[in-house]
């Protein structure tokens, strides 16, 4: 017994011990990536900053403390951080150049992409250079490193280059295996999202909207990409039918794609001969973590603009943890907005969307805040990848409307979508079920059978009650009859170049032009800006984590299935949709 006890104590001393030394090592660690991302990096004269585009791009990236100590490297870019290194490296005069090392790079949207090729024309003209490598280019990879003045290709690399495509998923089959079917009341003939569980294919109003807007996106890269290149439009759209992708490497440079092939150990003495330095010459070098830790040119001085980042799905709850997807939470925008509302320090607000939308019910309750916050100070919409439906809903309320030029946007549509589960329940299953009732639709939504055609009536009432509220909206936001504002709407995705022709924005432009647009509504002269809602800190994200134990399963899952991510999660969590939703399609792939 004595020898037991020894036993035990000594094991939990060394459990005691092993705890300890975790925990002081988690410490440790933290405190220095935070020491890292404090200290401000030493600016060299003739310095280049590496922008590398790899990994995964979206409209703001979150730093996940958590993944960096569990050993996670998923490379995730933040487009309001590439922007604003590109900014910052052009004020700097210390920064010469600019290298952009291209490697496996997935924007979240053509139009994302299009804003980091805008910033870089515009590094340009300040007269410092650019320079772009790659091993291989992606398509969009390459639309933004065309803009380079030297486009440099391994020699045994792969340009791909084939013209823009989108690829609906459809689940009506694979549903009716399990007995499932989906009952849909909608309004708008374009309104083209629940297809996805109650068709085999697109409509054709859907086919039509779509082929606009891929041929809208497609001409505008083809008149950048040859305005850069200096090759014909027409000629570039016949390398994508002739699927360029698989030429020699030796044909792009003669096609005026690329300027020379060059292998990534010899790319340095071109950087260098760019500086002026000698070969033994060491580059000083600033990487997109030493960017984000300059100081901002424009400093903090005037009048503060804010830029609130209303970015996923409309939800009305947050449903919390690291893994969950970003999310536009109706009751945490709502209490933000009345904030900034109340905040005499922040003088003007510019929304930024990226959202296709999703519940109604939370689209309003933002719209309502909105329209508040703007009877306080004036709101400016810029509108990212996306704001669509019930992304367009909620800022429509707005002084000025800007959106990036490939932004997809209106929408302007609501459905109602009722799963029937009672043929997986019965005949699947051979789950049977009576009824006792005391009023005539008493069992109205019981998963027994489906609805009646007299309850589909008055779904479809309700459905159509909350399209003319949409209406109402939009047409009191953008000074429009209600018939006009349904003339452009009936669910209709349009491109913002024509969007600005349907008048549903107000101007083509980027969160630069919307900031500048809230100031002058302002009357500021001096100005800066502040992001909101704040990141959540190392310490909220490590008790976040702690208490989502699906997180880093949620990252590996991601990496692992790629473009199937996001079917394989619909299908996972298609019972905890909204019944009412105001959204483009749930699985919009563009490629």
């Amino acid at each position: 017994m004595r020898d037991f006890l020894k036993y035990t104590l000594a094991t939990m001393t060394g459990i005691m011990l092993l705890v300890g030394i975790l925990v002081g090592l988690t410490v440790v660690s933290v405190v220095g990536m935070l020491a890292t991302e404090q200290t401000q990096p030493k600016v060299k004269d003739n310095s280049v900053f590496v922008l590398k585009l790899s990994g995964v791009l979206s409209e703001r990236a979150q730093d996940n403390v958590f993944g960096q100590l569990a050993g996670e490297s998923a490379p995730y870019l933040g487009l309001d951080d590439i922007l604003a290194a590109i900014r910052k490296a052009k004020a700097d005069d210390r920064i010469k150049g600019i290298y952009i090392e291209a490697g496996l790079f997935a924007p979240d949207s053509p139009a994302s992409a299009k804003a980091i090729r805008r910033q870089l024309e515009d590094f340009r003209k300040s007269g410092k250079w650019i320079a772009a490598y790659a091993d291989t280019y992606t398509q969009l990879s390459y639309y933004i490193c065309s803009v380079a003045d030297c486009v440099m290709l391994n020699p045994q690399g792969m340009l791909d280059w084939h013209g823009l495509s989108a690829q609906p998923v459809f689940l009506k089959d694979l549903l009716e295996k399990f007995g499932v079917r989906m009952q849909l009341a909608k309004v708008g003939r374009y309104k083209s999202a629940p297809e996805m569980f109650t068709a085999d294919g697109m409509s054709d109003d859907n086919r039509r909207q779509v082929q606009a807007y891929i041929d809208g996106m497609w001409d505008a890269i083809l008149s950048d990409v040859s305005r850069s290149r200096k090759i014909g439009w027409r000629e570039l759209d016949r390398y994508a039918d002739e699927l360029v992708t698989l030429a020699a490497p030796q044909d792009y440079v003669r096609k005026r794609l690329v300027d020379t092939l060059v292998y990534a150990v010899d790319v340095k003495n071109v950087i260098k001969r760019r500086l002026g330095l000698a070969p033994g010459q060491a580059v000083s070098q600033l990487a997109l973590a030493d960017m984000k830790a300059l100081p901002d040119p424009q400093g903090d001085g005037g009048g503060e603009v804010a830029v609130y980042y209303a970015c996923g799905d409309v939800v009305d709850t947050n449903p919390g943890g690291l893994s969950a997807s970003p999310c536009i939470a109706a009751d945490d925008v709502c209490k933000d907005l009345e904030r900034l509302a109340a905040d005499d320090g922040v003088k003007a607000v510019v929304l930024r969307v990226n959202s296709g939308g999703g519940s109604a019910y939370a689209s309003e309750q933002i719209w309502n805040s909105v329209r508040r916050l703007r009877e306080r100070k004036p709101v400016v919409v810029s509108m990212g990848g996306m704001a669509a439906s019930g992304g367009y809903y909620l800022g429509c309320a707005a002084n000025y409307i800007f959106a990036e030029p490939m932004t997809l946007t209106g929408s302007i549509g609501i459905f109602g979508m009722f799963p029937d589960v009672s043929g997986l329940l019965t005949d699947k299953l051979g789950v049977r079920f009576d009824e006792v009732k005391t009023n005539r639709h008493s069992a109205f939504g019981t998963p027994a059978r489906p609805f009646t055609d007299e309850e589909m009536a008055y779904l479809s009432s309700y459905v159509d009650r909350g399209y003319r509220l949409f209406l109402k909206r939009v047409a009191a936001g953008r000074r429009m009859t209600e018939a006009q504002a349904d003339s452009v709407a009936q669910g209709r995705v349009w491109l913002a170049t024509d969007a600005l022709a349907a008048k549903l924005i107000d101007g083509l432009g980027g969160l630069d032009e919307a900031v500048e647009k809230a100031a002058a509504l302002a009357r500021l002269d001096e100005w800066h800006t502040a992001g909101y809602p704040a990141p959540a800190g190392w310490l909220e994200q490590l008790l976040a984590a702690s208490a989502d134990r699906g997180s880093l399963l949620d990252g590996r899952l991601r990496a692992a299935l790629g473009d199937y991510y996001s079917p394989f999660m619909l299908l996972k969590n298609v019972d905890r949709l909204g019944a009412i939703q105001a959204r483009v399609p749930y699985q919009l792939t563009i490629r």
